[in-house]
């Protein structure tokens, strides 16, 4: 362990500037709970010498199971929603453990954004396995690709803020997953035949919400890139 763990409050300003100036501590009660919850935590896992890198690995072997899980009889959505808060809750608390212990790096934020992109295919591979049409699953994934991508290369093309938190983001996707699976099960042992139904139309919701949030983000991208050209076009006059 690198240092001395940090306290909240120095954590959260780490925090924000590792996400566009967002303070957790400022958030919605929801949110700024969650990330306390993931801050305690980490704090924990840093106090015993728990890497960063095991926890993001952990939480990829959670989402790798969510789609072996989803097709057992009777109980299997369940364990899959299950197994996706598991995964919600690691992939957070990996993220507090770098900051936490002073291990932030960019190839940790690489391998973060990595395992976030293949747990999101693993839960899409469960909805289509417990019945949602292939084209809408592909729909979805491609959608939120294209959310993340835009972002990462408006950063790279300089932009300083996050754009926009958008209904399209990691959290909405957490949250579908979950409540779909969930929702799956409990129409399943009505009759077994409507957790099929009932997936398809989770995962309409992820595709609605994934397209929406991507056109908020191209939204705020073209105002912030303007924005940005504007002054060098001014010295360029």
């Amino acid at each position: 362990m690198v240092g001395t763990p940090l306290r909240w409050d120095d954590y959260a300003t780490v925090w924000a500037r590792l996400h566009g100036g967002f303070d957790p501590r400022v958030a919605a009660p929801v949110v700024r709970g969650w990330l306390r919850f993931a801050y305690h935590l980490g704090y924990l896992l840093g106090r015993l010498r728990v890497s960063p890198t095991a926890v993001t690995v952990a939480g990829v072997l959670l989402c790798l199971a969510v789609p072996l899980l989803a097709v057992r009889p009777v109980d299997g959505p369940f364990l899959g929603a299950l197994f996706v808060l598991l995964a919600s809750v690691a992939d957070s608390v990996d993220g507090a453990v770098a900051v936490v212990t002073g291990r932030t790096t960019r190839l940790g934020y690489l391998y973060d954004s990595l395992a976030d992109r293949l747990g999101e295919v693993a839960w899409l591979l469960a909805f289509w396995l417990v019945g949602a049409p292939g084209a809408l699953v592909v729909a979805g994934g491609a959608l939120s690709w294209l959310h993340e991508y835009v972002r990462a290369r408006a950063v790279s093309a300089g932009m300083r803020e996050i754009g926009a938190v958008t209904v399209g983001e990691r959290p909405t996707r957490v949250s579908v997953a979950l409540v779909g699976l969930l929702l799956a099960g409990l129409t399943g042992l009505i009759r077994p035949e409507l957790a099929a139904g009932t997936i398809t139309l989770a995962t309409a919701v992820w595709v609605l919400l994934a397209g929406f949030g991507l056109g908020q983000l191209l939204a705020a991208v073209r105002r912030a890139l303007l924005a940005a050209d504007a002054p060098a076009s001014a010295r360029g006059r």
